[in-house]
């Protein structure tokens, strides 16, 4: 009896079919993501239109699209659209900003960690409606008080993140930089940053989720203008298409800043060892 030995071995692959495995993972994951909204919506709309329901109170998405499509025609659904997010964008700059200098410095330091901390964790328990009324009196009705709302919004994830994040840091990590003599700087960018980076990307995450969340409290009092405006303005003239585009407006808008947040975040967490599926 002999034994043929095996000659064929596998081939690693190459980084081109590396790159066209991964576009077809991330189109995969895509199609997989809408699944369950395009069901939901193609059963709601033959509920409607089979006449088991009569899709006044939550129309079908025919209907949503017909109001998205004149709100498009008229120029407002671009407007309000840009308004909102002008209003998230530089308030989750300064939320972002703060959040990230405030809790490092708790982070770092235990004395200032000691002093801030319990203030902060009381100021986070406050509903988002509860600051309005303060920021109105402090800042009128105009745009000061909806990025300050937007900030305080985004402030606290980011803060809460970035603090837990350092305190996590391993302390064998830290002792490799004191043997090799790191200096604070060093060792600040070369352990305490990779290790802190990915705890920051899913705080930013949900900071943004919190700003879109505070957009709207900011727009439902004292706007004229944006997509909270439009789901106030829908509720008042009894159109409930409206509110339910406004709705998902938000959700498309929101789902796009997270995925920038994610692609540009991704070049950065390359290094991360972990299992990825």
């Amino acid at each position: 009896m002999s034994l043929v030995p095996m000659t064929a071995t596998a081939e690693p692959a190459t980084a081109e079919e590396r790159k066209t495995k991964s576009g077809r993972g991330r189109w995969t994951r895509l199609g997989l993501g809408l699944l369950l909204p395009l069901i939901i919506a193609v059963g709601w709309e033959a509920i409607v239109q089979l006449k088991f329901a009569s899709g006044r109170l939550v129309p079908p998405p025919s209907v949503i699209y017909s109001t998205f499509v004149e709100l498009a025609r008229a120029g407002e659904l671009q407007r309000h659209v840009l308004v909102t997010m002008q209003r998230v964008a530089i308030g989750f700059f300064f939320g972002v900003g703060a959040g990230t200098l405030t809790g490092a410095i708790a982070g770092y330091s235990a004395l200032t960690r000691h002093l801030i901390d319990p203030a902060v964790q009381a100021l986070r328990a406050i509903p988002s409606l509860a600051w309005v009324p303060l920021f109105v009196l402090w800042f009128g009705i105009f745009e000061g008080s909806k990025i300050t709302l937007i900030a305080v919004g985004v402030f606290f994830p980011v803060y809460l993140g970035v603090m837990q994040a350092i305190l996590s840091v391993d302390r064998k990590l830290v002792e490799v930089g004191r043997i090799f003599r790191l200096s604070p700087t060093a060792t600040a960018w070369r352990i305490l940053l990779p290790a802190v980076l990915p705890h920051y990307v899913v705080a930013i995450r949900q900071g943004l989720g919190l700003g879109w969340m505070f957009v709207v409290a900011a727009e439902l009092l004292g706007a004229s203008e944006g997509l909270g405006y439009l789901l106030i303005d829908g509720q008042q003239l009894g159109k409930p298409a409206q509110i339910v585009a406004a709705i998902v407006a938000f959700a498309i808008v929101g789902k796009i800043s997270d995925w920038l947040i994610v692609i540009i975040s991704a070049p950065f967490l390359r290094w991360e060892d972990v299992v990825r599926r």
